[in-house]
């Protein structure tokens, strides 16, 4: 081939890359203007309790407007006790917004501009698209404010549509599988849309890894929207419970050696648990609720698992097929709500200490006989409580006789006694019945 040819070859080839490229940065300028002016730039002033007391502070994030009357969608833990929150929009309006909703299970949250702050004609918001058509490879944009810094974008792919993360602990929601991108995802972009070159969301920026480069991960819109239309709804997230602990099966068919085995291992029943109360083992595998046919072959099929039975109806009798040790039976089982929900903690000013829901490590540590009772967050020095020796993780189970059975009950036991001098409470400690006075000089 002589020298002209391949000249022409290479110019040739520049030209139509060239080509392509313009029109691929076309596709992601017409995606950012689709939904960069529906971004928001989240500042909530948050109560954190110190010590037994409250303090505030103010924190930053992200959101994305997706309805025209005002409706944010952003991350439970980016305005997880907000007291006050301030957004400032793509105009540079600073206007306040509510918390309508949120959800700590799923990290999702909702909030509704005050649009009567409102300056702009109208407002900007963006389109929610569909997480269960997503392919890895897929390109995507991510946008936010990280560190702070507002209306930022940054490029990838999708990096993984099923992410599993096992175990609990902050930002792990137990009913999902995660989308997995190498658009960077910094501090400040949570809650921040992720989307596709259709200038559609099709996931929640929620988590970043520290220290990792270009690994973020984002909740599926899907599941995003089905929360927000709830809280939108004024509907109330309870997730149904029956006290198991489920575990794939992929390694426990292998060792019956039946690899057409169907269902999902239980790997622990947990006690006082409706489950515990109708003969269901660690070891048993369940095989249909209500006629639903069950099937986790790995951890990844976990959360499905998981959301069928927290969406069970509570207090309506559900029946389970197992097998165990070769025969199947048949368990009824009701469902109750669950037991340890994430709730928000309260400050007991006139005794001074914080007071929470129980949760599962404080169940476990004070081996409890039932769910009922609140924790101690902390004490804050010097004040009643601290007097009567009231420790953290002390659990109060009864006030002047009358059982606390949670926070809600709690509150209200304590408006009513929180005027009287003296106060017997009830408490587990290490496990241990333990009964303490708080004594107030003056009433409050």
């Amino acid at each position: 081939m002589n020298k002209l040819l391949w000249i022409f070859f290479i110019t040739t080839g520049m030209v139509y890359g060239q080509i392509q490229e313009s029109q691929f940065q076309k596709e992601i300028y017409h995606a950012r203007n689709r939904v960069l002016p529906a971004l928001v730039h989240i500042q909530p002033i948050i109560s954190v309790y110190t010590s037994g007391e409250k303090q505030h502070t103010m924190v930053t994030g992200s959101g994305v407007i997706f309805t025209p009357d005002g409706y944010v969608l952003t991350n439970h833990h980016v305005v997880e006790n907000a007291e006050k929150v301030w957004c400032t929009l793509s105009n540079k309006e600073r206007i306040t917004a509510r918390v309508v909703g949120s959800d700590p299970e799923t990290d999702i949250a909702v909030l509704q501009l005050h649009l009567k702050e409102l300056k702009a004609d109208s407002l900007p918001y963006a389109y929610l698209g569909n997480s269960d058509s997503l392919q890895v490879g897929q390109i995507v944009l991510a946008l936010g404010s990280p560190l702070g810094l507002s209306r930022s974008v940054s490029m990838g792919v999708i990096s993984s549509i099923d992410r599993y993360f096992p175990g609990a602990g902050s930002k792990i929601s137990p009913y999902n599988l995660w989308i997995q991108t190498d658009a960077a995802i910094n501090p400040g972009n949570s809650g921040g849309p992720l989307i596709n070159l259709d200038g559609e969301v099709i996931g929640i920026n929620a988590r970043g890894v520290f220290m990792a480069e270009n690994l973020g991960f984002a909740i599926p819109i899907n599941l995003a929207r089905e929360i927000a239309q709830k809280l939108i709804q004024k509907q109330n997230i309870q997730r149904a419970w029956i006290g198991l602990r489920f575990q794939e099966l992929h390694d426990f068919k292998e060792y019956l050696n039946n690899p057409g085995f169907q269902g999902v291992l239980v790997a622990q029943v947990l006690p006082n648990s409706p489950a515990a109360t109708v003969d269901i083992q660690a070891g048993d595998v369940l095989l249909a609720v209500n006629g639903l046919p069950l099937h986790a072959e790995y951890e990844e099929n976990l959360p499905a698992i998981r959301k069928i039975f927290a969406d069970l109806p509570i207090g309506k009798p559900a029946t389970l097929m197992l097998w165990r040790n070769g025969k199947h039976l048949q368990r009824k089982v009701t469902p109750i709500a669950e037991p340890f929900a994430i709730s928000r903690e309260f400050e007991v000013k006139d005794w001074g200490m914080v007071v929470n829901n129980l949760n599962w490590e404080v169940y476990q540590a004070e081996r409890l006989p039932d769910f009922n009772g609140v924790y101690v967050v902390g004490v804050k020095t010097g004040e009643a409580a601290d007097q009567a020796k009231i420790y953290s993780n002390d659990v109060i189970r009864a006030i002047n006789g009358t059982p606390v059975q949670n926070l809600e009950d709690f509150k209200r036991l304590y408006q009513k006694e929180k005027h009287q001098s003296m106060v017997l409470l009830e408490l587990i400690r290490n496990g241990t019945l333990h009964y303490t006075v708080i004594k107030q000089t003056t009433s409050n």
